[in-house]
């Protein structure tokens, strides 16, 4: 099961490494964390299997009261004093003046103290010139996006030295826009599937452009202009530190001055520790200092289990082969098919249909139909420190995600409305043509109408039990919290 999803079959760069793109050469270089310098390690290191084995019996029984029965030394990403870019990456990431209303920072949305989800159950965040507009989308979590790649179709090309061509890549791929997948098994070839990229539709490629776009962005931020953001960097309480680390004349270079202020929010977002602390309970539990009770362990049973839930097949649970913590996510797309939301502003237009990857936000997929209605699969990890999900924001519980999961098959009349003949109307945010891209195939959603329900009412609270685990600042039984230090924020 997947709760925003598509199938793991890529690799996924080393725990420690983020990426940076070059404007003038074209190129994507791997940068090292930086430490307390202002510099980057020019070092890519080495990719790594991300593929989720098959768990063995072993790893989900109940073993001395909960206890994991293999126990691993996890490789985490290091917690080390913030580079002055971060820093002063720090300080933007949390100043509402850089935005045309003056009221909204990039941590109205991505709250910190949310697992960088927002602070709220609305459905859509305000924002605009005088944060009086919507957005179009829930925003996603920034957390734990450390080993995110940039878009790409198929398996990973690693480094590539010249740009590539989406549409020629989807074109190859021809009907093969997803695979089955299952949570006990590994795929016999590897197809050819969208994966990687920020956002709902991975339009963002990297850490700067996804903190630029909202900056930009009428219904957002609202600035204008390149140069109404540089602007509002030259005459801040820290245009500074921009000369000091950029030179005496970066302030009157807007681009230049714009690409380094979103190359500082990158590097907050990467070093800080609160994006990514592994500090659940769940982290404990893999490392052998925590025991789960014995409805979490009936949930992560649940959770891996192909036959019931199936979420692992898509968020996946397991250590990887060099004991990096798992993501719960395989950072690929899925059309789910979920009901189309009435309360959304724009869906007040019948013929509006947000279609992911192929539009409207997103343009050089367009012609790829084969890819209409898929988003990304994000991370479970601090789920339910989230109040809105789906790229819609149709549900606002954890239950009612489930329940989508479990009865979109076999019970499409307790999901969709119904049309006007009386009868279900499924995947009805989809416009006919596309609903062929809808995920049938795996479980739970290979059932047929009628059929008995994959999960019970128990099941399905086991399951939310276990996604409890998953939230970060766990404190084991000695009383020792797990929890990396929120980011300190700095007044502007």
């Amino acid at each position: 099961m997947a709760f925003f999803r598509i199938k793991h079959v890529s690799a996924v760069h080393d725990a420690f490494a983020v990426r940076r793109f070059h404007p003038s050469s074209g190129r994507w270089f791997g940068w090292l964390l930086c430490l307390a310098a202002v510099g980057s390690a020019g070092l890519s290191l080495a990719w790594v299997n991300h593929a989720q084995a098959s768990p063995a019996a072993s790893d989900t029984a109940v073993v001395d009261g909960g206890t994991h029965p293999h126990p691993a030394e996890l490789r985490l990403p290091p917690d080390r004093p913030l580079s002055v870019v971060a820093r002063l990456g720090r300080r933007m990431f949390f100043d509402p003046a850089l935005s045309a209303s003056g009221r909204q920072s990039c941590a109205s949305c991505h709250d910190p103290a949310h697992g960088y989800n927002p602070p709220n159950g609305q459905t859509l965040q305000p924002g605009g010139a005088h944060m009086g507009q919507l957005g179009f989308r829930p925003p996603l979590s920034l957390a734990y996006l450390y080993r995110q790649q940039p878009f790409s179709i198929g398996p990973d090309a690693g480094e590539v030295e010249a740009p590539v061509n989406l549409n020629t890549l989807a074109s190859a791929a021809g009907q093969t826009a997803r695979a089955q997948k299952s949570a006990g098994a590994t795929p016999a070839s590897v197809p050819m599937v969208p994966m990687g990229g920020l956002f709902w539709d991975g339009r963002a490629a990297s850490f700067q452009r996804q903190a630029l776009v909202p900056m930009l962005n009428p219904v957002e931020m609202a600035n204008t202009s390149i140069e109404q953001v540089a602007t509002k960097l030259a005459t801040s309480p820290y245009h500074a530190q921009f000369q000091q680390l950029f030179g005496e004349d970066i302030l009157k270079q807007p681009d230049q001055l714009v690409s380094e202020a979103m190359f500082a929010i990158s590097r907050f977002e990467t070093e800080d520790a609160s994006f990514h602390p592994f500090t659940s309970k769940y982290d404990a539990w893999l490392q052998g200092k925590a025991r789960l009770s014995a409805a979490e362990m009936r949930g992560l049973d649940l959770f891996n289990d192909p036959q019931k839930g199936n979420c692992a097949a898509c968020h996946l649970s397991k250590v990887t082969p060099d004991r990096l913590p798992p993501l719960f996510t395989d950072t690929q797309y899925e059309a789910l098919g979920v009901p189309r939301n009435p309360a959304l502003p724009m869906n007040s237009d019948p013929h509006f249909h947000d279609l992911g990857l192929c539009g409207p936000f997103r343009t050089d997929l367009a012609r790829q139909t084969q890819y209409c209605g898929m988003f990304v699969t994000p991370t479970l990890r601090n789920v339910d420190r989230r109040q809105v999900f789906f790229h819609n924001g149709i549900y606002h519980t954890l239950k009612q995600v489930l329940d989508f999961y479990n009865l979109r098959a076999v019970a499409p009349e307790k999901i969709y409305p119904r049309d006007a003949n009386g009868k279900p109307a499924p995947y009805n945010d989809l416009p006919a043509a596309y609903r062929a891209n809808v995920d049938t195939t795996d479980a739970p959603f290979d059932r047929h109408v009628g059929d008995k329900p994959a999960l019970t009412d128990q099941d399905i609270q086991d399951i939310i039990t276990f996604l409890h685990t998953l939230n970060d600042g766990y404190t084991s039984r000695e009383g020792k919290a797990t929890a990396a230090p929120r980011p300190t924020q700095q007044a502007p």
